[in-house]
């Protein structure tokens, strides 16, 4: 059974809807850091401006992502083009890999030439813009990816996730240098947000770098997918359950045995009932069943050969 065309042009539209908001909100918030980082002069500002600058680079290429991967499967691609959201989420993570790195350095160089800040109400009150504005994108990015499930606007989300924290970063090292005379505040900082970044960047990779070496499904979503169809008892000795996950859909494909006296159609009947009802519960998935004749033993030298999934959930119940 294949995936609902119509639902995955629906999903395209809100996930491009998200892409064009995160690029529309980097360049609004790329203008207002430029002109606080000249008026201030703060390491911590320029750390935010500059993962702002690459927070518009990876929305662009988000926005590519997103778009490539909503494309329908074609002859060459017959399985859809959806890994492109996981390429998308990979070059965001190495350009903010490559900020972190960047503002670690001036960090410590500030730190150790010990420079100053100026016009820290200026730095404040842009940081604030920042945040609200922020806010306001997120709110809408957590909506696309309840209703998409996109990893590439995952990614992004994580971005202006960590905006948060590097824009009240910034207001705390400006209140500390200008107001309390701490004047190392400004580069510890911006070595917290650094490290922040590599966090980040480590954790929006793990879904990504999963999504293109085909891991497996968590065993609680596989374990739900077996419970629903054990539910149909034409059924047994459900195995070689493969499972993975490209973009917003799921590919799945097991074996399953049936009476050996069956006719093809009416093993043909059972099969298309069991996949409506499991497509229902799964949407965006594609689903191919093999069909083995009760007692058919599947190569057992094969290590990737799996027990029946049924088996198991007597055992465990």
């Amino acid at each position: 059974m294949s995936i609902d065309l119509a639902a995955t042009e629906a999903r395209a539209r809100l996930t491009r809807s998200a892409a064009f908001a995160s690029i529309a909100m980097a360049l609004f918030l790329l203008a207002l850091k430029a002109w606080a980082t000249w008026r201030t002069g703060s390491t911590a500002m320029l750390g935010s401006l500059a993962d702002t600058g690459l927070d518009l680079v990876a929305s662009c290429a988000t926005l590519w992502g997103v778009w490539f991967a909503a494309q329908p499967a074609d002859a060459e691609h017959r399985f859809g083009h959806g890994k492109a959201e996981a390429l998308a989420a990979i070059f965001q993570v190495m350009l903010i890999v490559v900020s972190a790195t960047a503002i670690l350095f001036r960090a410590v160089s500030r730190l150790a030439s010990g420079a100053d800040t100026s016009a820290a109400n200026d730095g404040i009150v842009v940081s604030l813009i920042a945040i609200a504005a922020t806010f306001v994108l997120l709110w809408w990015q957590r909506r696309v990816i309840r209703g998409t499930g996109s990893v590439a606007i995952k990614a992004d989300n994580v971005h202006y996730q960590s905006d948060l924290l590097l824009n009240l970063a910034v207001i705390a090292a400006l209140v500390l240098d200008q107001y309390l005379g701490f004047a190392q505040a400004d580069p510890l900082f911006g070595i917290a947000i650094a490290a922040w970044l590599m966090w980040g960047a480590w954790r929006a990779a793990s879904e990504a770098i999963d999504q293109l070496l085909d891991r497996e499904w968590p065993e609680e979503k596989r374990q739900r997918f077996v419970e629903i169809a054990a539910k149909h008892p034409e059924l047994s000795n459900l195995h070689d359950l493969r499972t993975r996950t490209s973009g917003a859909h799921d590919f799945v494909q097991f074996h399953v045995d049936l009476p050996g006296g069956m006719t093809v159609g009416e093993a043909h009947e059972v099969i298309e009932r069991v996949e409506e009802d499991l497509c229902h519960h799964f949407p965006d998935m594609e689903l191919l069943i093999h069909i083995d004749p009760e007692g058919h033993v599947d190569e057992p030298d094969n290590p990737l050969v799996e027990e029946d999934e049924f088996a198991k959930l007597d055992k465990e119940a």
